[in-house]
């Protein structure tokens, strides 16, 4: 091998290690069937990746109590979407803990039969959801782009993103795509007082402060559903305790014995709701001395089992 040929094979070898580090555009998965959800992961280069989620939360319909007004919405339009007709995207709002997220995937576990997918994205990912969706534009299943949690500071560049996919891009909505997002901010961005006044000039210099108001409210309403949560009151609490130890194995005799404590619980936490009636099912559970079974149609209410990964 001659000098100029040495040369342009280390070049070769150079431009391919340099290339390797860049970020490269989002690949579809190699096999769609290898989960029925994804989730959307940004690796050290840049690169992002659709991961398959091995093991989703395990959660029915039938398993949430005292939502039933909520369910029925968001089964209705899942239903709708699946079958090809007209649905819209979904903003969960309302109390913590109250069954948001678990909702989301028991209609992802009804549906998934039917083609229904679903790809989590985090906050702090959500510039890239237009390369998200143009990977799965093609495909025949459906696909929910879930957002857990969301809500934004001024100024974070996923605000104007979720903006543009939802409702405003020159392009032409996606039929086979729909988000899906949970807060506990209905407008999704911290607000002021001085956000209300009606005065010509804002404090600190806004010109047209009425505007900014605007602004705020023009993401929440970009979502065609809302569907809202409320705190549980002492019956419905109980309900979802008695539930949850049935769930594990207790007698109904356990379960009575049980109710002062959980109200106690309850008062400790400041709060009456499903996700603190799975807590406290699971320490109580824990401390009694029969040995519980578990029955694992239940996972969570709203949040993660310990053993999830959705």
């Amino acid at each position: 091998m001659n000098p100029l040929e040495r040369l342009v094979e280390r070049a070769v070898q150079l431009m391919q290690r340099i290339e390797s580090v860049l970020p490269q555009p989002l690949q579809a998965p190699a096999d769609w069937h290898a989960a029925i959800a994804w989730r959307y992961r940004k690796r050290a280069n840049g690169c992002g990746v659709l991961e398959p989620v091995r093991h989703v939360g395990a959660m029915q319909l039938s398993d949430l109590q005292n939502v039933d007004v909520q369910k029925d919405k968001i089964a209705r339009n899942t239903e709708q979407f699946v079958q090809g007709r007209t649905a819209n995207n979904v903003l969960l709002t309302g109390a913590r803990g109250t069954g948001k997220s678990s909702l989301i995937r028991a209609c992802l576990h009804a549906y998934a039969p039917q083609g229904l997918r679903l790809i989590e994205v985090d906050k702090v990912d959500l510039t890239d959801l237009p390369d998200i969706v143009d990977v799965v534009a093609g495909r025949p299943e459906k696909f929910v782009i879930y957002c857990d949690d969301l809500s934004f500071e001024e100024g974070e560049p996923g605000y104007k993103a979720m903006k543009s996919i939802l409702d405003g891009s020159v392009s032409a909505a996606t039929p086979n795509v729909l988000v899906y997002a949970t807060s506990n901010r209905r407008h999704l961005l911290p607000e002021y007082m001085t956000d209300n006044l009606t005065h010509s000039k804002g404090e600190h210099g806004e010109i047209h402060p009425g505007e900014v108001v605007e602004e705020k409210i023009s993401l929440s309403e970009r979502f065609g559903l809302w569907v809202s949560f409320y705190p549980f009151s002492q019956d419905e609490y109980l309900r979802v305790v008695a539930q949850w130890l049935r769930a594990m194995g207790l007698d109904d005799a356990a379960i009575a014995a049980a109710q002062p404590e959980a109200l106690v619980w309850a008062l400790e936490r400041g709060s009456r709701s499903g996700r603190v009636a799975q807590q406290f099912a699971r320490d109580y559970a824990g401390r009694s001395e029969r040995p519980v079974a578990v029955r694992h149609r239940i996972a969570d209410v709203d949040g993660l089992s310990d053993g999830a990964e959705i």
